[in-house]
């Protein structure tokens, strides 16, 4: 009874001290990762980067390479859920032509970054950077046009500004993390 007592207590002692360290670590990593990017990058903010990477839960134990899979992974969640809130505002009826037109091409052009973005996530693992890199660029341009529709006619406000800025951010940090592994 008192070996089993003795081993409970130390698992519970290694789990309270070398787990909280683990996670430190990785925490540590996300950190380093999102001060140094948006050093270099101004595309994006520190507090951004972190709080993306953190809310994604294999980030805790992830090195650097899983947290540029990460990120594409979040680009790609972003960029799939736009797709669905488009469909939700091209549902409403009495839209004005001039935002339904503009939601049209920009979901085809969030269509078109989700299948991008599949295929940066098989080059990423395949470390083909390169053209992951392209394909990331791909679907940065996609979102970046889809706001600079709304812009073209004086007047007409985009009602997707949040989900372009992020996806701008999420594929600067994509890109930043992937220039890191070169």
């Amino acid at each position: 009874m008192r070996l089993s007592s003795s081993f409970f207590l130390l698992t519970l002692v290694f789990l309270f001290f070398i787990f909280p360290a683990a996670t430190s670590c990785c925490t540590k990593l996300i950190d380093q990762t999102c001060k140094n990017s948006s050093h270099n990058d101004t595309n994006f903010s520190y507090g951004f980067c972190k709080t993306s990477l953190q809310a994604a839960p294999a980030s805790r134990c992830a090195n650097l390479r899983v947290l540029g899979l990460i990120a594409i992974r979040l680009l790609r969640d972003n960029a799939t859920d736009t797709r669905c809130y488009i469909r939700e505002l091209l549902g409403k009826k009495g839209l004005d032509p001039s935002v339904k037109m503009r939601l049209e091409d920009c979901l085809d052009m969030y269509s078109d970054g989700v299948e991008s973005l599949t295929q940066a996530i098989k080059e990423y693992r395949d470390r083909k950077y390169f053209d992951a890199n392209i394909q990331v660029s791909g679907a940065m341009t996609y979102a970046s046009t889809c706001e600079d529709g709304f812009q073209e006619k004086e007047g007409l406000v985009s009602p997707l500004t949040k989900q372009n800025d992020d996806a701008m951010q999420l594929g600067a940090i994509s890109l930043s993390i992937m220039n890191m592994q070169k």
